[in-house]
């Protein structure tokens, strides 16, 4: 299967080397809470944190390095980070950080000025892109994240999520069950009918339809046309938050809480973070 990574509280970084069914532990440097992780290959990964820290591996996390990145004199808390082609990787986070690497995150610059609002993700289609933060606030680029114009967002609330099918289509979630809809990269978003208060936390598209999870076990789904939306639990045994979805070729892994396998249905819990 896929190699997959993961990173949670204390500065735990876990990888899978089957598609999620089992997990060995890597020999992290860092002891802060890890928010995100990102990978270019099966060697080269990247994540980020509480504190404003990141670490790299380029030997598929046998050793792994803090790397240095800017930071604000007030609060440097990075929520997400992304991998894309050519060592190109984007992570944000609090007080308006948005940073680019372009050599496989040995070095970050500061994209865009502080300011009091959190970046909560980030996410590419060639050199389209997106940031999506709190109280609603979404900005767009066309070319490769040089200028960035503003967006007008239906809510105020926050964005915690954006994923793109390709540079037209894309859904962002965020908290109280918001969902919202672009069929034209990201220039006008509609709101899709709130089927939970829960919060949504992150979406994916899986090939055939959207995918969103949150808190208390929610999964909020839509075709591929952001119609035909539902709401459900994961497993009704199963109330645990989620922070993350990711697909590993049938099946997905959910990180938040817990790591569990989403395995034909069925919920599988593989250890708590």
């Amino acid at each position: 299967g896929p190699i997959l990574w993961a990173a949670g509280s204390y500065g735990k970084i876990v990888r899978s080397e089957d598609g999620g069914k089992t997990w060995g532990v890597q020999n992290s440097p860092l002891v802060s809470h890890l928010q995100a992780i990102a990978a270019w290959d099966a060697r080269r990964a990247v994540a980020v944190g509480n504190r404003g820290l990141a670490e790299i591996t380029g030997d598929g996390g046998r050793t792994w390095k803090e790397v240095k990145l800017p930071r604000s004199e007030v609060a440097n808390k990075l929520l997400q980070v992304r991998a894309y082609p050519d060592g190109v990787a984007w992570a944000v986070g609090e007080l308006g950080a948005v940073l680019r690497s372009g050599d496989y995150g040995a070095t970050w610059v500061r994209v865009l000025p502080e300011k009091d609002q959190a970046w909560n993700d980030v996410f590419f289609v060639g050199q389209s892109g997106w940031l999506v933060g709190e109280f609603g606030q979404m900005l767009r680029t066309s070319d490769g994240g040089q200028n960035w114009t503003p967006v007008q967002s239906p809510v105020k609330s926050s964005l915690m999520s954006v994923h793109f099918r390709d540079a037209q289509n894309g859904v962002a979630v965020g908290l109280a069950g918001t969902a919202l809809l672009t069929t034209d990269g990201g220039t006008t978003w509609a709101e899709a009918p709130r089927l939970t208060r829960e919060h949504l936390n992150c979406v994916i598209w899986d090939g055939t339809r959207w995918v969103a999870v949150g808190d208390k076990g929610i999964r909020v789904t839509a075709d591929a046309d952001g119609k035909d939306w539902k709401a459900g639990r994961i497993s009704d045994k199963d109330l645990s938050w989620r922070t993350q979805i990711v697909q590993a070729s049938d099946d997905f892994v959910l990180a938040g809480a817990n790591l569990a396998l989403l395995h034909k249905g069925e919920l599988q819990i593989l250890g708590r973070d």
